[in-house]
């Protein structure tokens, strides 16, 4: 490399390292995005609130109120909203909240739902168990579903200079329109009844 370096004249010099540094910044532009996402993740940096497989192992007298929160991007057909508007946790105790949603289009809609919380200084905080959020969602024609949401918040927030004076939690979601999945068939259809034994159709193994 250093031989190939010092064969080059001043003006081909300069053409490769303008090129090493195209190259270097288109690098990094592809990586910023799920860096920056695995850092929100690790972190609640943003919003964006963590993850767990448990509940808290502590619960404090102190009490959180949570609000809920639904919105869509522009141009998804679907109806959202939660189930309820707000609800009131002690820290460390989970939750259950439950958010609905409708396809009122005479065809399947797939969607996928982002999030975050306000204030932000909460994101570190604020612990979801399951949620619908984790996978994509297909709704066929006319169909209405309600999503589970499981979640506390950690009781060390108690503990943070920034946070611990914080009385109340906004969780948000916005479902944007996705494509629809490969191996999805519409409930009801020729394919779906040739793969459904109990319907009268496919071959059943004995």
């Amino acid at each position: 490399m250093t031989r190939f370096w010092q064969r080059l004249d001043g003006t081909r010099r300069t053409l490769v390292a303008t090129l090493a540094v195209v190259v270097f910044m288109g690098a990094m532009a592809w990586a910023a995005v799920p860096f920056y996402n695995w850092f929100c993740r690790v972190t609640g940096f943003g919003g964006t609130v963590l993850v767990s497989e448990t509940g808290s192992e502590q619960v404090l007298d102190r009490t959180m109120l949570i609000r809920f929160d639904a919105s869509k991007e522009r141009g998804m057909p679907w109806e959202f909203r939660p189930l309820q508007t707000s609800m009131e946790v002690r820290i460390g105790e989970t939750g259950l909240a439950f958010y609905e949603a409708y396809n009122p289009t005479d065809r399947p809609v797939a969607g996928s739902a982002s999030y975050n919380v306000a204030p932000y200084e909460a994101g570190g905080y604020f612990i979801k168990i399951d949620c619908f959020c984790f996978t994509e969602q297909v709704l066929a024609p006319g169909e209405r579903v309600q999503m589970p949401v499981t979640f506390y918040v950690d009781p060390e927030i108690v503990n943070d200079p920034d946070a611990r004076r914080l009385r109340h939690i906004t969780l948000s979601y916005t479902f944007h329109e996705i494509d629809l999945p490969e191996e999805y068939t519409l409930p009801g259809s020729a394919e779906q009844a040739a793969l459904s034994p109990e319907d009268g159709g496919g071959t059943e193994l004995n």
